[in-house]
């Protein structure tokens, strides 16, 4: 709940600031006389897609830390040894990725785990205390080694770009649609009326669900690509496949074809479509069709 009022509390922010900019400068003045200013609406549009993604970038680790109540491990004084082990392990993933070492947290919660932060070289690996009282230190690795992955991979720079194309567009056609609505449907000749508006807000919600099933397509991509890339840094997919059977309630070296995870893994049909994580049961088949390691 913390978390959700964070984000929301955030972007009404964003919005209020970008509001008031945008008058100030003149920029959004995409309705005229002679109708939508398709350059302004691009503009307008595009500032209020990216601009919004990019704050909660800059923000993602600051936001995480009060969302979770991570607590930031020192590295040069540890609580104890396992505090030692995880910080070590990170910084040790992190060189082999060649990549800024990352803040280490530990956080009170279910068996989970997220990498976070601006860049490669800013960012931000915490793990549940759930997860390091439940796997062993192999599975934990494993782990370690997916979150790592995604900074690598720069996933969250790329996640942040693909959300702010999709704002961009959902925010450009729900008003061109908006414009058509008013003015040929309901014949209003002249300012937009209560019916653009009425339009604009239905076809926000409407393409921000559509937009919503390509972000998620492309989270459930990097997924796979960060279980790989956990099996590079520590040169075996044993550990993450085992880190994956343990989430799934599964023994180690028990996968039996028909396993069902819990969660995400067992949707169906369209609400795997919005769903940001595979099926477990799907990672796990893709690690162990991969080349081995």
């Amino acid at each position: 709940m913390k978390r959700i009022f964070l984000f929301l509390l955030t972007n009404i922010a964003v919005m209020v600031v970008l509001s008031a900019s945008m008058n100030v400068l003149g920029v959004g003045r995409y309705l005229t006389a002679n109708g939508l200013d398709l350059t302004q609406l691009l503009i307008f549009s595009a500032i209020l897609g990216f601009t919004g993604s990019f704050i909660s970038l800059f923000m993602s680790k600051w936001m995480a830390k009060q969302s979770t109540g991570a607590r930031v491990i020192d590295p040069q004084a540890p609580a104890n040894a396992q505090e030692a082990w995880l910080v070590d392990t990170v910084h040790q993933l992190a060189d082999r990725a060649g990549i800024g070492r990352p803040e280490v947290a530990i956080y009170e919660g279910a068996p989970n785990a997220f990498a976070t932060g601006a860049s490669k070289n800013n960012s931000l690996v915490a793990v549940s205390t759930g997860l390091l009282n439940s796997m062993t230190e192999e599975e934990v690795a494993g782990v370690l080694g997916h979150e790592v992955a995604h900074v690598a991979n720069g996933d969250m720079i790329t996640l942040t770009l693909i959300q702010g194309v999709v704002n961009t567009f959902v925010v450009f056609f729900a008003r061109i649609v908006g414009y058509f609505i008013d003015r040929v449907i309901l014949k209003n000749e002249r300012d937009v009326g209560f019916g653009y508006y009425a339009a604009v807000f239905v076809c926000e919600l409407v393409f921000g669900v559509l937009a919503s099933v390509i972000v998620a397509w492309f989270s459930r991509q990097r997924e796979y690509r960060a279980d790989a890339g956990s099996a590079s840094l520590l040169g075996s997919r044993e550990p993450m496949i085992r880190a994956l059977a343990r989430l799934g309630g599964i023994e180690a070296g028990e996968l039996p074809k028909a396993f069902q995870a819990s969660g995400i893994s067992g949707t169906r049909a369209i609400s795997a479509m919005f769903a940001s994580h595979p099926p477990i049961q799907a990672r796990i088949n893709a690690l162990h069709a991969a080349q081995r390691i």
